[in-house]
């Protein structure tokens, strides 16, 4: 039944975050997304420009939260959950909500980084590499313990060279040294390894 709840940006970000939380009872969640789920935002817009009723269900599932909402409730997972819209900036805002609860001493910390395509009412408005193209990434974040390798977020004065989403795949996948997550507030994700 909550499937059939979430819309196509809701079911990219809970593809994604339901493994990473396998085999934990609880786990904080940091949930970010630049839109949101527009299209439900856009009916529900529409219907009010029309004098038409709203749907409460619809309303419900259009808040930014509602995604980590659903997510709780289908684990039965009473952990904290925190939504992050921060405009270009999002993906590296929320990773660094997620590393600062790390930082503050939680050991564990799921973050989940969700955008679908806005629809086409919105898009000429849009014009970023990240109204191009649906993206949802999630990743378990925790203590560096005896890990050989961990990573930490560096303020960086430079623009980043491209999308914040393709330097987060591009550092994990092909393990580059450095990844540029931010926009206007440029951060970076650095790689470091440890000599045991």
């Amino acid at each position: 039944m909550l499937r059939r709840r979430l819309d196509r940006h809701g079911r990219m970000a809970l593809a994604t975050a339901w493994p990473c939380a396998e085999g934990l009872n609880s786990v904080p969640l940091v949930f970010a997304s630049r839109h949101g789920d527009l299209d439900r935002t856009l009916e529900l817009l529409s219907a009010l420009a029309q004098a038409e009723a709203i749907s409460p269900t619809a309303f419900s599932l259009s808040v930014h939260n509602s995604t980590a909402g659903l997510f709780s409730i289908a684990r039965s997972d009473r952990a904290a959950a925190t939504a992050v819209a921060a405009g270009a900036d999002t993906l590296s805002m929320g990773f660094m909500e997620a590393a600062n609860m790390i930082a503050e001493g939680l050991s564990a910390v799921l973050y989940c980084y969700a955008d679908d395509l806005p629809p086409p009412t919105y898009r000429p408005y849009l014009a970023e590499e990240s109204a191009r193209h649906p993206f949802s990434i999630s990743l378990l974040l925790t203590q560096a313990g005896d890990a050989a390798q961990s990573y930490r977020l560096a303020r960086h004065a430079d623009a980043p060279a491209e999308a914040p989403e393709t330097a987060l795949v591009r550092f994990l996948v092909e393990g580059t040294a450095l990844g540029m997550l931010g926009v206007d507030q440029p951060w970076r994700i650095e790689r470091q390894s440890y000599a045991h």
